[in-house]
C-alpha cells in the first residue's frame, strides 16, 4: 500500500558498524513497527551494512505494520520479479466518520448516517470481492500531471484521481468491537493484488454503509512469499548487522522465484552467460521454462548465477548476480 504520510515520523536510529559487512547480499524480511517509513528502514538497513544498494518490495505508511521485504545487494536486481507479489493484510476499519486522509492520520468528520452492525457490514463485503475498481487515495503517491498527489492535498487542490482495477482475492470480517456504538470497528482480513489501497476500501466500505469509514489501523501479514512470522523486528536486525552476523537473518537472492526452474549448465556455458553472450541449451537439459521463457541459472554449489530466457533452444542471459570471470 503505497502513501506518503501526513504526519511526522520517528526515524530509526542505528549507529554504523564497520563495514564488514559491506559484501552482503540476499533479502532481509523486516517487521517493520508503526512510525517509521519504508525508507527509514532501507536508511538504516544501508548504514548498518555499508551497503549502498538497498530497496524494500512495496511500501507501507508510516502508521502501518507488518512484513517490509528488503532486498540489499545484488539482490535489488530482483526486485522487479516481486513487483506482482499479492499481499495480505490485517486491517482495523472504524465506522462513523470519514478522514481526510482515509486513515487514522487525516481530519475525522462525523459520517451522516447511523453506524452499521456486523451483519451489515458482513453483508457489504460481497461487493468488495473479486475484481474491483478504485479510487486511490487523495494523499497518495500516484502522479496527477507530474506532481504526487498527497502534494496537491497539502495545498487544498482536489486530485483528479482515475479509478484503477485491481483483485480482492478473500476478504472476511473476523472479529467486531462495539464498545462504542457510534464508532463500531471491524478487523478485516485480506488477500489482494499489488497496488490496492487498504485505505480506499475502508472508505468506499463506509460510503456504500453510508455511516463513513476510515482505516484505523493495518498490518501486513505477507508480501509474495515473505510471511510476518519469518519476520525479524528492527531490534533483532540491529543486533545482527551491528555484531557482523548479518548473513543469519539473509534469504537467498533467488528466495520466492520458485516459478522460474532452476536450471544447471556446463562451466564454460556459465562462463559465457555470464559475459553476456547467448548459449546453446544443452539436450538433456530437465528444466521446463517458466511461461514467460525465464530459468534461473545456477552455479556449482547451487547458487543463483544469473536469470536467463530460453528462447528457439538458446539462453540469453538477462539478469547477472555472479561475478563475471
Amino acid at each position: 500500500m503505497e502513501r506518503s504520510g501526513s504526519a511526522s515520523t520517528r526515524r530509526p536510529t542505528g549507529r554504523r558498524t564497520a563495514p564488514s559487512t559491506s559484501d552482503l547480499e540476499g533479502v532481509l524480511v523486516a517487521a517493520k513497527p508503526s512510525g517509521p517509513t519504508s525508507h527509514d528502514i532501507v536508511d538504516l538497513v544501508r548504514r548498518l551494512t555499508g551497503v549502498r544498494r538497498v530497496g524494500h518490495g512495496g511500501t507501507l505508511d508510516p502508521f502501518a505494520s507488518g512484513v517490509l521485504p528488503i532486498f540489499i545487494g545484488r539482490a535489488t536486481r530482483i526486485l522487479e520479479y516481486h513487483a506482482r507479489d499479492e499481499k495480505a493484510y490485517r486491517a482495523l476499519v472504524a465506522f462513523g466518520a470519514r478522514s481526510t486522509t482515509d486513515d487514522l492520520d487525516g481530519e475525522l468528520t462525523p459520517g451522516e448516517g447511523s453506524a452499521p452492525d456486523r451483519a451489515a457490514v458482513e453483508g457489504a463485503l460481497e461487493e468488495f470481492r473479486g475484481s474491483i475498481r478504485q479510487i486511490p487515495p487523495d494523499y497518495s503517491a500516484v502522479r496527477v500531471a507530474g506532481r504526487k498527489a498527497y502534494e496537491l492535498a497539502r495545498h487544498g487542490q482536489k486530485p483528479e484521481l482515475q479509478p484503477r482495477e485491481v483483485e480482492i482475492l478473500s476478504l472476511r470480517l473476523t472479529d467486531w468491537d462495539a464498545t462504542d456504538p457510534e464508532r463500531p470497528v471491524a478487523t478485516l482480513e485480506m488477500r489482494c493484488s499489488a497496488g490496492t489501497y487498504v485505505r480506499s476500501l475502508a472508505r468506499d466500505l463506509g460510503d456504500t454503509l453510508g455511516s463513513g469509514a476510515y482505516l484505523a489501523a493495518l498490518s501486513r501479514t505477507a508480501s509474495g512469499p515473505f510471511r510476518l512470522e519469518e519476520a525479524h523486528d528492527l531490534d533483532a536486525v540491529r543486533r545482527a548487522l551491528g555484531e557482523g552476523r548479518g548473513r543469519e537473518i539473509l534469504l537467498p537472492t533467488d528466495v520466492g522465484l520458485d516459478e522460474y526452474p532452476r536450471l544447471s549448465v556446463p562451466a564454460e556455458d556459465l562462463s559465457a552467460l555470464l559475459r553476456g553472450q547467448v548459449v546453446r541449451a544443452r539436450r538433456g537439459a530437465d528444466a521446463e521454462p517458466a511461461r514467460d521463457g525465464r530459468v534461473r541459472v545456477v552455479d556449482g554449489a547451487g547458487r543463483l548465477a544469473l536469470i536467463a530466457r530460453l528462447e528457439g533452444g538458446r539462453l540469453h542471459p538477462e539478469k547477472v548476480f555472479a561475478p563475471v570471470p
